[in-house]
């Protein structure tokens, strides 16, 4: 390199290290501006084409788009819906519509897409119902705990919280505290999805208030029975874990046929996707893998209602 380029070299690395120290100069004059007129002394989010390349603003997308579903988190577009791992839908069919040069399995991923959201919706229903039903047995237990310590029962209640119940456990609390009727806030928070054990509350509370029989004994029972429900559940789904594996196995069966039938030269995607039999035999396969899974699905929800 020549004596030119070392120098135009060295000049640009001057400059840059110089824009560099007066943007952090500028920054420190902004921080110093922002405590003196009240501010809380930080510096505005970075912007612009640096912050991009940085990944600030890639993060700050994401930050902005998640939000908590019935499901979980779940990613927001706007008018667009809300969706979380029911998305992976589109991207499993869009493999297949590749390698087989059809439209069509990226409409059957379309329609997976809802139905697996339907399936992750019910599914996070249940894990908040569960949620409920835990929250009820330590409410029980805490409140027994409180009234065993010498509270009195609107005391122990304040005391004990009601943690896990959302705004019908609120409601509960304020009763409590403003002198409201706690027995009928309980039964109207029992009418929520896993918190039936509630009831038996508002009636041991009642009969403590009208009649002064004793109200730790009684949650205590509460909370024994709830969780001996909680358990006994528990072992009939470990049960039931069992049978749930096998009807996934033998529902991904297809799509081992596909693969083993691909690894053999048979060109099953091209069947499948482009001749009138093969139309047939998916849409007749489609059906008898939808109602196998429906079927094993009403047999499991069939042995947990019982």
């Amino acid at each position: 390199m020549s004596a030119v380029g070392m120098a135009l070299v060295v000049a640009v690395l001057c400059a840059v290290a110089a824009g560099r120290s007066a943007g952090g100069h500028r920054d420190d004059l902004r921080r110093r501006a922002r405590v003196l007129i009240g501010g809380v002394g930080e510096v505005a989010p970075a912007v612009g084409w640096r912050a991009w390349l940085r990944g600030e603003g890639v993060r700050r997308w994401c930050a902005g788009r998640v939000v908590e579903g019935e499901s979980g988190r779940r990613w927001s577009f706007g008018r667009w819906g809300d969706f979380g791992r029911e998305i992976w839908c589109l991207p499993v069919g869009l493999v297949p519509a590749l390698l087989g040069g059809s439209v069509l399995p990226v409409l059957v991923s379309v329609a997976a897409l809802f139905l697996v959201r339907r399936w992750l919706i019910a599914r996070g229903a249940v894990r908040a119902r569960d949620r409920r039903a835990a929250a009820v047995i330590g409410l029980c237990a805490a409140v027994a705990g409180e009234l065993r310590a010498g509270r009195q029962p609107a005391q122990a209640l304040l005391a004990a919280g009601a943690p896990g119940l959302g705004t019908a456990g609120s409601a509960v609390v304020a009763a409590a505290r403003y002198g409201g009727d706690v027995a009928q806030a309980l039964r109207a928070a029992a009418r929520l999805p896993g918190a039936a054990g509630l009831t038996g509350m508002a009636a041991c509370w009642q009969v403590a208030v009208e009649g002064g029989a004793g109200l730790a004994s009684g949650l205590e029972r509460i909370a024994a029975g709830l969780r001996a429900q909680r358990d006994q559940r528990d072992e009939l789904r470990a049960q039931l874990a069992g049978p749930r594996a096998t009807a996934l196995m033998l529902a991904l069966l297809p799509a081992g046929g596909l693969l083993m039938g691909s690894a053999l030269g048979a060109d099953p995607l091209r069947v499948l996707l482009h001749t009138p039999a093969g139309w047939g035999c998916l849409a007749a396969g489609g059906l008898l893998e939808w109602c196998g899974v429906a079927w094993t699905a009403r047999i499991v929800a069939a042995a947990e209602d019982v």
